[in-house]
Order: C-alpha cells, then structure tokens, then sequence
C-alpha cells in the first residue's frame, strides 16, 4: 500500500512537471510570436489574426488541463494496481507523446505563423496593389465616358442653338420681305405701317439695314415723302433716317432717289417736328463726302442756318453739326458766308457746348478766300479769337482759333495789323509758354509773321513795297524826320507789357511776395528793351 501511494505522487509530480514545461513552452512561444508580429509590422488586420490564433491556443491549453486533472483524478482514486499500473503505462506513454506533440506544435508554430504572416502580408500589398490600379483605371474609365458624355451635350447644345439661330434669321428676313412688299404694294395706311415696321426693324440691326436696301424699301419710302399728311412725313424720315446710320450705300441711294429736295420742299412748312427729322436726315447724309454738293446746291443751306438761329436747342444742334459738315466742301463755302451766318457763329464762341464745333466751322471757312474776307469784315472777330486763345483748360478750342488767326495773318497784312491792335503779342507770348504742343507752334508761326513785318518797315530794301501803303509812308517820313511812328510806339508798349507780365508771371512762380518790386536794373532793361527782345 505504502508502495502505490509513493508511485501516485511520483506521477502526481510528473503531470505538474510537464504541465509546468507546456505551460513554459507556451508562454515562449507567444512571446516569439509578439516579437515576430512587431517586427513584421503586421497591420490591424493581421493583429486580430494574431489574437485569435492566441484565443485558439488558449482554448487548446484550457482543454488539455482539463484533461490532465481528469486523469490525475482517476489515477488517484483508482483501489487497483493492475489497473493503476496500466493507467500509468498508458498515461506515461500518452502523457510523452501529447507532451511532445503539444511543445513541438508550440515550438513549430512561431515560424510557420511568421512565413504566413510575411506570405499574406506580401498577399496584402498585391491585392491593395491591384485595388488601387483597378480603381484608377476605373477612374480613368469614368473621367473619359464623363468627359466624352460633356463633349457629345456640348455638340447637341450647339447644334440646337444654331439650328434656333437659323430659324430666327428665317423668320427676321420673312418680317423684313413682308414690309417690304408693303412698302410696294400697299395702300396709304399700310404703307405708313410699314414705314413704323422699317423704323423699329433698323433701329439697332446693321444686317436688316442691308436687306431692306436690297429688298427694295428705299424708293418707296422716298417716294412717299409726297404725301400731304404730316404722320407720314414724320414715318417716312424716321425710317429714312434709321435706314442710313452707319451705310454709306443707303445714304447715297437714298440722295440718288431725290429724297433731298424732297426734303427742302419739307423744310418750308411750319411743322417743328417735320423740320427738326429733315434737319437730322441732312445731318446724317452729310457725313458722307459724295453728298456734300449735292445738300449745298439743293437750296438746304439757308433753311439750316435759320433753323441754327432760331430752332429748337436739338435742331440748333444738329443745323450746326450739318453745316459744319458741309463747310468741309469748299463749293458751299461761299452759299454759307452768303448768308451772313459768320458773326453769329462769332457769338456763338461763348456757348462752351458747341464752341468747339463753331470753331471748327469757322476753320473750314477760313480756308477760302471768301471765308476770310467774311471773318475779317466782322465786329469783334480777332478780339474774340485772341480771347479764346487763353482757353488754356480747354486746348482744342485754343489750337482752332490759333489755327484761324494762324491763316488770316499768313494771308493778309491788314489782318496781321488788326491783330496786333487787338493785343494779341503778349497773348502768343503766353500762348508760347503756357499752350498745347500744336498751339505753341501756330503761336510762334503768327509771331514770325509780325516779325517779318517789323523787319520790312526799318529795312530800306523794303521801302518801295511799304510806300504802296499811304499808313507806311507816314511811319517812313516820321522817321526820315528823327520822330517814332505811332505803330512802333505801339509795338514798344505791347513788349514792354509782355515783359511786365512775364516778369510778374516769373515773381508768381518763385513764390515771392505779392509786393516785391523789381530792382532798378530789371526796370530799365523792360524800359529799354525793344521788339527783338522777342523769343522768336
């Protein structure tokens, strides 16, 4: 008995001996494997792996102690040696092979499970790998069926856009040949319908401007300017008006229908609306050069200037504009001075919102004899130019009338003498310093002028020529007799002024006080300094 209860705790002892050894082995190799998933670098997938490989053999280790405690109770309560003794024989023998079955599965699997871990995690990489390219060539996929889908919508847009473009012009040009047979082929009230229809259709459309005048709707509409009702008249202009803005082959077949005279005929009613529509026609078919004689010998000329001096302030406007543009040819020069208009237009000068256009008139007249002649005849001419000559906030007011003043004197000695009476010296001196680039040079151009005239009265080569002139002969005899002449007094007197002024311009521009007085030496040189003092 004694004996059987010695070889149970000897066996007792080697199942907690092995059992301690498994659990050591074990314990090793999950350490081997946390090691080896760390180094690996396994993700979250591969750690949820690990743990239940983990769970795994900690269900196997669980099952075998429960194996083991069974036993190791049948063992001990078993009352038979024979029967302990096979019990022992077996559970040794079982006990040695589950034992070394067991450690070399844990010990094996370390490195099985690291070859599986590398293997799936290469696995991994290749499946994310062809993920991605997959995705990408579905993206690329995608982005060219989207794209191709945009381009073949951008097709159908256009192609609905211009087929809508099509039928508009379809439809446009059957309006337009429909009034135009209107025009033709109507009586009075569709006629004048049509003639609304004409200036509403052209009012802002260059391309039904032409395909009326092709159409044939000029003639009709000249010709219905016959009429006595003032309704139509007022119809007909407005479309006759429309129908030439901007072409110049309307506005020559509209003069070469005889809508000209027509329109004189117009002009001697007294309906205001009538002539204020006459009035912008002749404007608009002014503009075009060929026009130009034919509105000046039509009679037009004397209507236009009484409608400048006594119309409405759009018809005196647009009367000055048409006269402007016919004083470009120089046939109608003489049928505008003619009609004494030049002193009005003088008066004009101070009116600042058509001081530029008069001027300019006045240019276009002064380029002709008969112009000339006009301007110099008149009151107030050369001192209402020279006055405008120090419009220096306004420089193409400036640069014109230095224009005007530029040819009269060129042209004339008794006008170059008027201006100088007028005082216009110290005014090109000004002008020289203070004007634009183009009124400088006009400005120095007339002072030559005057300069060439002082040179012939002191020079006896020009003695013969200055003897035609009964003024000059006197001036010859003055100072033959050792006495100044009264136009070198005046000649003096304007320097020594032009100088005072420069001189106070100078003061001005040095900041110096307003009551600094000039040393005794710049006074005598402004007493004593003569005509060739001046800059040019």
């Amino acid at each position: 008995m004694p004996n059987s209860s010695g070889n149970g705790n000897i066996i007792v002892e080697r199942t907690r001996t092995v059992a301690k050894s498994s659990f050591a082995i074990c314990r090793v190799s999950l350490g081997r494997r946390l090691i080896d998933s760390m180094r690996c670098g396994a993700s979250s997938r591969r750690h949820r792996r690990s743990s239940s490989v983990t769970t795994s053999q900690e269900t196997l280790k669980q099952q075998h102690k429960s194996r083991l405690d069974a036993e190791n109770l049948d063992l001990c309560t078993s009352p038979k040696q024979g029967r302990f003794g096979n019990h022992e024989n077996a559970f040794t023998q079982r006990n040695a092979s589950d034992g070394e079955g067991f450690s070399a599965a844990l010990t094996q699997k370390p490195a099985n499970d690291c070859k599986s871990t590398s293997h799936t995690r290469a696995s991994d990489d290749l499946d994310w790998k062809q993920l991605v390219e997959c995705l990408r060539n579905g993206s690329k996929d995608q982005w060219r069926c989207r794209s191709e889908r945009m381009k073949q919508e951008i097709t159908i847009t256009e192609e609905r856009n211009e087929i809508q473009e099509v039928e508009k012009k379809i439809k446009a040009f059957n309006e337009l040949q429909t009034t135009a047979q209107s025009l033709q082929f109507g009586n009075n009230s569709v006629q004048q319908k049509a003639a609304q229809d004409v200036r509403r259709l052209t009012k802002d459309d260059a391309e039904a401007r032409v395909t009326l005048a092709m159409l044939g709707a000029i003639p009709p509409l000249v010709g219905m300017l016959d009429c006595s009702e003032t309704a139509m008249h007022i119809s007909v202009l407005f479309a006759l008006l429309n129908l030439a803005i901007g072409n110049d082959l309307n506005k020559a077949a509209i003069v070469k229908s005889g809508a000209v005279h027509k329109m004189v005929m117009l002009l001697q009613g007294s309906n205001e609306s009538v002539r204020e529509a006459v009035v912008a026609n002749f404007l608009s078919l002014s503009a075009l050069d060929v026009n130009k004689p034919v509105i000046g010998s039509s009679g037009a000329i004397p209507f236009l200037v009484n409608i400048m001096q006594h119309g409405s302030i759009q018809g005196r406007k647009d009367a000055l504009r048409a006269l402007y543009n016919l004083s470009i040819c120089h046939a109608n020069v003489e049928l505008i001075v003619d009609t004494c208009v030049v002193e009005f237009l003088l008066d004009m000068i101070e009116d600042v919102d058509v001081s530029e256009k008069v001027l300019g008139m006045l240019s276009n007249l002064a380029a002709t004899e008969a112009g000339r002649e006009a301007i110099g005849k008149a009151n107030e001419a050369f001192p209402i130019l020279i006055d405008v000559l120090n419009w220096v906030d306004a420089p193409k007011c400036q640069e014109k009338a230095a224009y005007i003043l530029m040819i009269m004197a060129h042209n004339s000695w008794s006008h170059r003498r008027a201006m100088v009476e007028a005082g216009i010296v110290s005014t090109l001196l000004e002008v020289t310093l203070l004007g634009s680039t183009l009124a400088q040079k006009r400005a120095s151009r007339i002072i030559e002028c005057i300069r060439e005239d002082k040179k012939r009265r002191t020079s006896p080569i020009s003695a013969p020529i200055i003897s035609q002139h009964t003024d000059m002969e006197t001036v010859n005899n003055g100072e033959n007799g050792g006495n100044m002449s009264e136009e070198r007094k005046v000649v003096k007197r304007l320097v020594q002024q032009s100088l005072q002024h420069n001189m106070q311009r100078i003061i001005k521009r040095a900041n110096l006080p307003q009551d600094f007085v000039p040393s005794d030496h710049l006074k005598s040189l402004t007493a004593t300094s003569s005509s060739k003092s001046l800059p040019f």
